[in-house]
């Protein structure tokens, strides 16, 4: 895609994040989230991490490619985000959002 003089994309799709949305659901049954960030905790270099949860909140178990594949996608459409902090993208409404965030709305 071309780039103005800024960086930016010459024609914003809209449309990606919600692509994105049903292309992880279709990939990882039973997701609801996915948390992603470049600090894993078994790393001691940045390293792509991700948590899937169900919508219960429960941990579902991703074999390291699927794990990593989803996690090169979402960087991909948000490479603008600071990956060092974690972000958790919903793939009911395709929205990402700071982890940190998240946990300050339901009061943590």
């Amino acid at each position: 895609m071309l780039a103005t003089p800024s960086g930016s994309p010459a024609c914003a799709d809209d449309g990606r994040p919600r692509r994105l949305a049903a292309q992880l659901a279709d990939m990882i049954p039973g997701a609801a989230a996915i948390r992603v960030s470049l600090t894993d905790p078994t790393q001691t270099w940045p390293h792509l991490h991700a948590v899937v949860k169900d919508e219960a909140g429960r941990t579902l178990e991703l074999g390291r490619p699927i794990a990593r594949v989803a996690s090169r996608w979402i960087l991909r459409v948000w490479p603008e985000v600071d990956w060092m902090r974690p972000h958790t993208f919903c793939l009911a409404d395709a929205t990402l959002t700071r982890s940190d965030l998240v946990a300050a709305e339901r009061g943590r």
